[in-house]
């Protein structure tokens, strides 16, 4: 089997590949400081309650964007899976060009994304990821990674209004009844799920008429059920686009 494993700022997805089949994924919260052996026992506590075992697991692929995760997941795999685990980066073959100033700086995710997204419609497409920033990555017609636009996430924007106003409170991300709030609890839903919502259409729309209408566009992260329902521009969602995309540049890289 292949580990696939997708290290976030706020969750790490992972899930176990038998051929091009998922068998199963899970999600964990993202823990910077967490050490190999930390990993190792976290992801053998996950995987066994579903009959699979650390032996089971013969190959690897990580994608990080906290810089000090990816050589702990390394170095977890080559303690307890006994293997290398390859990390998206520099080198990595990801049969796309990257019309990018500078390559380095794209984040693993955005990448993995993009060669999923292409790889499904072999056509021109952006993806929507909702994460703790929402990523916006166009793929050309060719297959050329395009760039990017990164703007602050749904959760970062919910905590910094509730930090700065001192009268506002916390609350739960679920749908709006209704346009115009009739508590602060409901306008406060209402701003946060139109807002964004409002942002992405504008944001896509924009992309769309630079790249053209028949242009596919996918969403995914874990908080993109509760935005794209209310936008107009996103054809569907995959909250398993990430680790499709790792599933693809594991094989590119590893010849089968």
């Amino acid at each position: 089997m292949l580990l696939a494993v997708d290290v976030g700022n706020t969750q790490t997805h992972f899930g176990a590949y038998e051929g091009s089949e998922l068998v199963e994924h899970w999600r964990l919260a993202t823990v910077r400081e967490s050490s190999a052996d930390e990993l190792g026992a976290a992801l053998r506590n996950l995987v066994e309650l579903r009959g699979i075992g650390l032996a089971d697991l013969h190959t690897s692929i990580v994608s990080s964007t906290v810089p000090q995760l990816g050589p702990e997941w390394a170095a977890m795999a080559h303690r307890y899976l006994g293997h290398e685990m390859l990390i998206v980066g520099p080198g990595v073959r990801t049969g796309m060009a990257l019309r990018y100033d500078n390559p380095r700086e794209i984040g693993a995710d955005r990448l993995v994304n993009a060669v999923a997204a292409y790889e499904r419609f072999r056509r021109a497409c952006i993806v929507v990821d909702f994460g703790t920033a929402i990523t916006f990555d166009p793929v050309s017609a060719a297959g050329e990674y395009l760039g990017g636009i990164i703007s602050p996430g749904v959760e970062v924007s919910m905590d910094a209004l509730t930090s700065r106003a001192a009268k506002l409170p916390r609350i739960d991300l679920a749908p709006p009844r209704a346009l115009i709030g009739k508590s602060t609890i409901e306008a406060i839903r209402s701003g946060v799920i139109y807002g964004f919502a409002g942002q992405v259409d504008g944001i896509v729309g924009r992309l769309l008429r630079e790249l053209g209408e028949e242009t596919a566009t996918i969403a995914t992260g874990g908080l993109a059920h509760h935005i794209v329902p209310f936008t107009e521009t996103i054809d569907e969602i995959d909250e398993l686009l990430t680790l499709e995309g790792l599933r693809l540049l594991w094989q590119r890289n590893s010849g089968v």
